[in-house]
Parts: structure tokens; sequence; C-alpha cells
């Protein structure tokens, strides 16, 4: 599955073209690798999401869509860091 659908499928990000923007402007890294929207991911992959006060890392676990739209534990968060005033994300 794309990693901008997946973002989206699976409510981490609530729009596709947010999701897009956000992998474009370097927001999302699959394994610490700046990637594109149009990225397979696959089971054990890791994947970092940096909002605008928070870092969320997780690992995806499936990749079916059917598991994805369902909230099936598609994936499981690993961590979540807050990001302070002065911190940058990336």
């Amino acid at each position: 599955m794309r990693l901008d659908l997946f973002l989206k499928v699976s409510r981490i990000v609530k729009r596709r073209s947010a999701a897009r923007e956000m992998i474009s402007l370097g927001a999302v890294r699959v394994c610490k690798a700046v990637v594109r929207p149009s990225k397979d991911l696959k089971p054990g992959d890791i994947v970092e999401v940096a909002f605008p006060r928070k870092i969320v890392t997780l690992r995806v676990i499936s990749v079916e869509e059917s598991v994805v739209r369902r909230g099936d534990g598609a994936f499981e968060i690993i961590e979540e860091r807050v990001v302070t005033g002065d911190e940058r994300p990336w």
C-alpha cells in the first residue's frame, strides 16, 4: 500500500492531500529515510510522522487495505514525543 494512502486510511492524517504534502515537505520518514508519497510500505517498516507539536513513531504491522480500514492493528505506536517550541522535528 502506498504511504500517502496508508496515512489517510489508518486515520493518522485526515486527508490524502495533506499526507502527500507532509511527505513532500519531509515531515514523514520511513526507516529514517526521506521518501516519496508513492513509497510502498511493507510490514515491519518504521514510519516517523512529524506534526507541529509532536513526533509519532509507528511500526507497520499490516498493509492489507481491509485491515487498515477496520483499524484492527494495522500499526503499533512505538513512541510519541512532544516537540518544544525551539526544537525542530527534522
